[in-house]
């Protein structure tokens, strides 16, 4: 492990309350989804991020990002974004795979292909939502396939109640065989399969 990043929005009641267990009419525990969710874990992710990239992403990058940064400032909002590439800083990505609009936003928004979320996709599709667990079962399943050789960076991402969003680091020290103990050993020459969403 090279660096974790823990981002907790729980001093905020929006961000705290998003996520919540509790009883419903009939008396039934289950866990209560806010309509702000997605809205509360993108400014989790980007605080993550902002954290993480500096500590990560090669020099070229942080000087873009600062750049328009500072132009985004001297110009007000005629400046678009920045969107740092962390394609150059990890070879794998571990996303948590809490459900179909979390893969799929962070695919769009860092702009990965579907090789770097194959790994998440699988995992939802087999394990269904296994919580921040899932970036233990997406790792196994890089390991399984093979891929995991020495000097490759990992980057594990995963999000929770309160409202939480969670980042490891990680870099092989060796090439990394498939593992007879994994969740994958027995099927993984089945996966990736297509899904049909």
């Amino acid at each position: 492990m090279v660096h974790t990043v823990r981002t907790h929005k729980g001093a905020d009641d929006k961000a705290f309350n998003c996520v919540y267990q509790e009883e419903d009419d009939n008396g039934k525990t289950g866990v209560s989804l806010s309509k702000e969710l997605m809205a509360i874990a993108g400014e989790a992710l980007k605080a993550n991020i902002t954290t993480l990239g500096p500590l990560v992403l090669p020099i070229s990058e942080q000087i873009l990002f600062f750049a328009t940064l500072v132009a985004k400032k001297l110009f007000s909002a005629k400046v678009k974004p920045y969107i740092s590439d962390f394609k150059l800083a990890f070879d794998h990505f571990c996303i948590h795979a809490g459900g179909r609009a979390v893969i799929d936003e962070l695919e769009k928004n860092l702009q990965l292909s579907e090789t770097h979320v194959e790994a998440s996709w699988m995992t939802l599709h087999r394990f269904g939502n296994t919580s921040s667990s899932s970036i233990w079962y997406e790792l196994a399943y890089i390991e399984a396939k093979g891929r995991m050789k020495k000097g490759n960076r990992v980057w594990q991402i995963a999000f929770g109640s309160g409202f939480k969003c969670n980042s490891a680091v990680w870099v092989a020290l060796r090439n990394v065989k498939p593992s007879v103990s994994s969740p994958w050993e027995h099927c993984i020459d089945r996966y990736p399969v297509k899904l049909d969403f």
